[in-house]
This record gives C-alpha cells, sequence and structure tokens, in this order.
C-alpha cells in the first residue's frame, strides 16, 4: 500500500489523562488510506478506531489527550502540507488548512454536528466562505448545488430549513454536503449510518460510494458493522483494545 498514498499513520500511541494515570486507547497503530480507496476501520466499542481518526484532525481534548508516539503523512496532491506531527500546532495554521479544506468528517449523529439555530444553508454558505473567501451569492449557489449533488429532496427549500426540520436522513445529507463542500481529498465517516433506520443506512452508503468514485476521494470508515463493510471496504482494519490485530485488503481479511 504504497503507491497513491494520501494519508499515512505511523506508529500512533494516544492515552488519556486520567488523575496520575494514563489510560492507553490506542497502541502502535500504522496504516495508509489510498486516493480513490476505502479503508475501513472496525472494532467493538472502546477498540481506539474513532480516536485514531479524531487524531487525525487533532479534535482529541488537549488537556487530556497524551500523543506517546506516532507521525501523519499527507501525500503531496495535499497542497502545501506534507506532514503533521503530533505536536500540537500553536498558531493552528496548519489545522486550519487541514481541516475541511484537505480532510473532512462525518460524524455519526448530525443532530448534535449540526447547528440548531442556523439554518441547514447557512451551515454550508459557512465553510465555503471561511475555507475559499467567496461572496454570500456565490456560496448559496455553490450550497444548493452540493444540496441537488447529495440528493436532497426540495433542496431550495432545504437551504432556508432549520435541522430539527429535517429527517436523520436529510440532516446526514446536509453533513455529507458541507464535508464535501471544499473538495476534500480524503473523507472520514465516522459511524455515519448507526443511527439512521436500515432503507436510508443503504442510500446514505450509496450516496458516500457514488462521491467518492466521482472525485476520486480516499475515505476512511469507521464501523462495527461487517455488514457495511463488505460493501463499501477496499481495505480493512481490525482493532482490538487499541491495537491492530488484522489489517489487509477487504478481500483477505473478510475470508
Amino acid at each position: 500500500m504504497i503507491e497513491n498514498n494520501l494519508l499515512r499513520v505511523d506508529d500512533l500511541t494516544i492515552g488519556f489523562r486520567q488523575e496520575a494515570q494514563i489510560h492507553y486507547a490506542v497502541i502502535g497503530s500504522s496504516f495508509s488510506v489510498m486516493a480513490g480507496k476505502t479503508l475501513a476501520i472496525v472494532g467493538e466499542s472502546g477498540s481506539g478506531k474513532s480516536v485514531s481518526s479524531l487524531s487525525i484532525m487533532q479534535l482529541l481534548n488537549k488537556e487530556k489527550t497524551v500523543f506517546s508516539s506516532g507521525r501523519f503523512t499527507l501525500d503531496s496532491s495535499l497542497t502545501g502540507v506534507t506532514e503533521i506531527s503530533t505536536a500540537v500546532d500553536p498558531t493552528n495554521t496548519i489545522l486550519t488548512q487541514l481541516r475541511g479544506k484537505k480532510i473532512a468528517m462525518v460524524f455519526q449523529e448530525p443532530m448534535t454536528s449540526l447547528n440548531p439555530v442556523m439554518k441547514c444553508g447557512q451551515q454550508v454558505e459557512e465553510v465555503l466562505k471561511k475555507h475559499l473567501g467567496v461572496s454570500h451569492e456565490k456560496a448559496r449557489e455553490r450550497a444548493l448545488e452540493l444540496f441537488q449533488e447529495v440528493k436532497l429532496p426540495r433542496p431550495e427549500n432545504m437551504l432556508d430549513s432549520y435541522p430539527h426540520q429535517l429527517s436523520g436522513g436529510q440532516r446526514q445529507r446536509v453533513m455529507i454536503a458541507m464535508a464535501i463542500a471544499c473538495e476534500p481529498k480524503l473523507l472520514i465517516a465516522d459511524e455515519p449510518t448507526t443511527a439512521l433506520d436500515v432503507t436510508v443506512q443503504k442510500e446514505i452508503l450509496l450516496l458516500l460510494k457514488q462521491l467518492q468514485q466521482q472525485r476520486g476521494m480516499g475515505m476512511i470508515f469507521i464501523t462495527h458493522d461487517l455488514g457495511i463493510v463488505e460493501e463499501i471496504a477496499d481495505d480493512i482494519l481490525v482493532m482490538k483494545k487499541g491495537r491492530v490485530v488484522e489489517y489487509g485488503a477487504a478481500a483477505d481479511v473478510l475470508t
């Protein structure tokens, strides 16, 4: 898994401070994500799969998190960012360039990720204005295009709707629209279908797969559902108690 590597994670070890002790959630994890391919990270609750992905975007609590070892290396196609060490960037310059613009994330529960007092269109427009510096008119026009692309019904109405006015599946589509707004090279999906019913789950999986193929994105898909893994994954990383216990091509690992 060396050619076309979009992201490479080497020897990642993460712990959390609790009083005088450090409890390790990830121990010596190494993996890579290739352009246009999906890496599924699977494991039981508490295995370290979500912690691994949150660390890539530095979304873990800085006060309590201890990075004992590890390095993230980004492909040169991610403009101007070649490497992020586990040291936190004090000015957040690298992180601002990274989040949303280079690597984006779709979370498990969209209702807690979306701002309840902002209209859905405004939330996508905010991403476009911040990262691309476009005007309000251009941002709204692009937000409408994105809502159409993620197959939201009545996309014009959805722009002016609040999150509570949408169904769970529709809210997740808004989150996906926000994630792909700046054409990221890598999409991290942290159990994005867990809170949805089976029919909607299939629709969201199909949508993610289509968007990935159209854009040639790499994707990390975190789940504990092997049925989903079989449908979506090119490579699989299996974690247990913070350690990688199996890693390889999907067909080999599933067999």
